[in-house]
């Protein structure tokens, strides 16, 4: 049975080229890489710890200052070299290596022992007991008893090797991640409108350059602080920033005009300036003619949504509709930026869709400077989609009903397609079903019960399965009910790429050795394949698994192929679609790129500049019309609520809510409402509100702000406990994308007696 590399198997691996060991061997003693947190994938430069002090507070940018923690062996400074953040670093990255010390984080498995304790066990022994688990439910209730959760945080190579396990080792179709909840609706839109799905068709570098962008649900000046440079730069350079979102953010306090709809009207807002840009002919009849398809059906969609009707449903005044249609068009170039504010809602995909032919009518997609582009969350949401972890996808953004595409991923893992399961649930459907159909969960890399939806629910799902395996750096809120905890490595302890919000492939360096008792997702991966039958698939080393991963996604639409370790370890990355054969140095066909096969020494930085990547080349408009929100406030909930992030904190907080600096900057949780609301109500600043829907009850600070619409209150979603926000939201899906509306439903807000 195959056993984990001995740590001087490790410390050889890691002297490959490119490694921090290599580095430091060759006389280095810094480690350039990036961050562990958002989907800028921030670069920086990591120092022994023998230069805290200096380096950690090196970076720049809003946040708080860290604070020397015990046992972390690496410090953060700054690197302006790299092109996306040129050295800013906000306060989350600047104190990422606090989460390596040893007080913070699990070093040795643990077990659920007969008391109902979980406690410290070796790694066979913890092994075994998942293996055993996972082998008992498959055998007596089918391999789809047995499901597999994973994350937008993991590498592209622990993402590819978990949809691999699960579909040839466990045989499983019940497999999906916590990406879903990140930008599945805008994917959705995008290959239904482009052919191909990737985040920003674009490098952000374009940004300051254009003339006018729409930032539609978007807070980058708190979820990723080092971007909003480029927004700062283009209103420099004289073009305009539009901010779409209920509440007044410190993004859009950046911005030249900010629309507060009401939340769930995005779709109308979009349709609305549509129906603005037919009535005052500003349609780019030309572009509309040569390069789409479906305009006669989206044009008579948008023209039921008269300005006046979209005054009332949004609740944005008609002068500015008409001055955000002006902006947009009078500008020589423009783009739609779409974040979580109109893709987390049951009809996310329709709304992207919406927004995405207000580019193509006005010709502002598929040119230079111009187009529609998603702003990716998590810090690796779009690897983590491409390679296999989703429920309805393979390798290389392959669709699993194709069977030319299940033919390609058989073949590289040395199977019949036959043998590949069938799609599966959704993330929420499938955590919905745990404990029913679904017996056993191997889960990697996430924290549902804070993160999913209707979270009290989720939560009682996880407590009723038979057995639950969780793999993770911390012991998150989730890993606390497991039967078997399993402590793996992190960031600054493996080597592994990442693929930005740009779509461009990283390298994440190793610049620690794990703590003794600490293995890589990918070591546990292989031990438990070799548990349950699969001596060979699955390796170790993160470059072995890139390169068969290569061979998966080649030919597919996201195609990885040309992109080698050694391609990308001393440079600024290299955007997909890149196929084998390209020529470092050479660019990529315009017509190749624009379909998003191909790509030269850097990939391919821009798509669709001739051609889109249907097999026509035209783009396709969506014929859309409005519809409300799955929950509308009555007169028992009468409230809406939407939630979000904070700058000091990350998603489900479960690494962030471990740093004291970061902790001393956003303490807990709280209930932004606005003056007029807090007076109805009898608040005062600080006091505790509870938020009730009809799925639960949350309780938290009230923080009064004139800078939120009255009929509406906001909580970030961070924390757990009396505090979490996801506990009262509504996993109404979205037809297409499975998004959760996590982004608006009906509450009551009452004071605490």
């Amino acid at each position: 049975m195959p056993q984990p590399p001995s740590p001087a198997a490790r410390d050889a691996a890691a002297r490959a080229p490119g490694t921090a060991a290599a580095h430091r061997a060759a006389g280095g003693t810094a480690t350039d890489t990036h961050c562990p947190y958002c989907a800028l994938q921030c670069g920086m430069t990591l120092h022994p710890t023998a230069a805290a002090g200096t380096g950690a507070g090196a970076g720049h940018g809003p946040g708080p200052e860290p604070a020397p923690e015990p046992g972390v062996s690496v410090a953060v400074a700054e690197r302006p070299g790299f092109p996306v953040n040129r050295g800013a670093l906000c306060g989350k990255g600047r104190t990422a290596p606090a989460v390596l010390a040893s007080r913070t984080r699990l070093t040795t498995p643990l077990i659920r022992r007969p008391d109902g304790e979980l406690a410290p066990a070796g790694w066979d022994e913890a092994l075994d007991r998942i293996a055993e688990g996972l082998a008992r439910t498959r055998t007596a209730y089918g391999p789809d008893a047995v499901g597999v959760f994973g994350g937008g945080g993991l590498t592209n190579e622990k993402a590819y090797a978990l949809g691999k396990f699960a579909r040839l080792v466990l045989g499983t179709s019940q497999i999906d991640y916590n990406g879903r909840f990140c930008m599945s609706s805008a994917a959705a839109a995008g290959t239904a409108a482009f052919g191909l799905d990737r985040g920003l068709p674009f490098p952000l570098a374009d940004i300051p350059r254009t003339g006018c962008v729409i930032l539609v649900g978007a807070n980058p000046a708190e979820t990723m602080p080092p971007a909003l440079r480029y927004f700062t730069e283009l209103r420099e350079n004289g073009g305009k920033l539009v901010v779409v979102d209920p509440r007044r953010t410190r993004t859009a306090e950046q911005a030249d005009l900010h629309l507060a709809p009401r939340p769930g009207t995005d779709l109308a807002l979009a349709l609305g300036m549509l129906h603005l840009v037919v009535a005052e002919g500003r349609v780019d009849e030309e572009f509309v003619a040569a390069r789409t398809a479906g305009w006669p059906e989206a044009r008579s969609a948008a023209m039921a949504h008269w300005p006046e009707l979209v005054e009332r449903i949004t609740g944005v005044p008609l002068p500015a509709l008409r001055e955000a249609v002006a902006l947009f068009c009078d500008a020589p170039a423009s783009m739609v930026l779409t974040a979580r504010g109109p893709e987390q809602q049951s009809k996310g995909t329709d709304t992207v869709g919406a927004w995405i032919n207000l580019c193509l009518a006005t010709g502002r997609a598929g040119r230079p400077l111009s187009g529609y582009g998603a702003l990716t969350g998590q810090g690796n949401g779009q690897g983590g989609r491409e390679h296999g972890q989703k429920a309805d996808q393979l390798p290389g953004y392959r669709k699993l009903t194709d069977p030319a595409a299940r033919a390609h991923v058989a073949e590289v893992w040395g199977v019949s397609p036959d043998s590949l399961p069938g799609p599966g649930r959704s993330a929420y459907e499938l955590l919905d079903a745990l404990g029913g159909d679904v017996r056993a969960l191997l889960l990697m890399g996430s924290n549902p019960v804070v993160s999913a939806p209707r979270a009290g629910h989720v939560e009682e799902r996880i407590r009723s399965l038979g057995f639950l395996a969780v793999a993770d750096v911390v012991l998150s809120d989730t890993a606390r009910l497991a039967d078997v905890v399993l402590p793996v490595a992190q960031w600054a302890e493996e080597t592994g790429t990442t693929t930005s919000l740009e779509g461009r492939v990283l390298l994440r360096r190793r610049a620690v050795t794990p703590p003794a008792g600490v293995r890589t997702d990918l070591e546990v991966l292989n031990s438990l394949a070799a548990r349950l039958g699969w001596e060979k698939g699955f390796p170790t080393d993160p470059e072995e698994v890139f390169d068969e991963l290569r061979r998966a996604s080649a030919g597919g639409p996201a195609d990885y192929s040309g992109i080698t370790y050694r391609r990308i370890a001393d440079g600024d990355g290299v955007f997909w679609p890149c196929a084998e054969g390209a020529a470092a140095g050479a660019e990529p066909s315009s017509r190749t790129a624009g379909a998003g096969r191909t790509g030269g020494g850097s990939g391919t930085p821009r798509l669709f500049l001739d051609r889109f990547a249907h097999p026509d080349g035209r783009a396709r408009f969506a014929a859309v019309t409005h519809r409300p929100a799955a929950e509308e406030p009555d007169a028992d909930y009468p409230v809406h609520l939407t939630t979000g992030r904070v700058l000091a904190q990350y998603q489900s907080g479960a690494q962030t809510r471990r740093v004291d600096a970061l902790n001393t900057a956003a303490p807990g949780p709280f209930v932004q409402l606005h003056p007029q609301l807090a007076e109805r109500l009898g608040a005062a600043e600080g006091e505790p509100l509870a938020v009730t829907s009809r799925r639960g009850r949350t309780v938290a600070a009230a923080r009064i702000s004139p800078d939120i619409r009255p009929d509406t209150v906001f909580m970030p979603f961070h924390w757990p406990g009396e505090g979490r926000a996801n506990t009262v939201t509504n996993p109404a899906l979205d037809p297409v994308s499975r998004m959760p509306e996590f982004k608006v439903c009906a509450v009551r807000v009452e004071r605490v007696p």
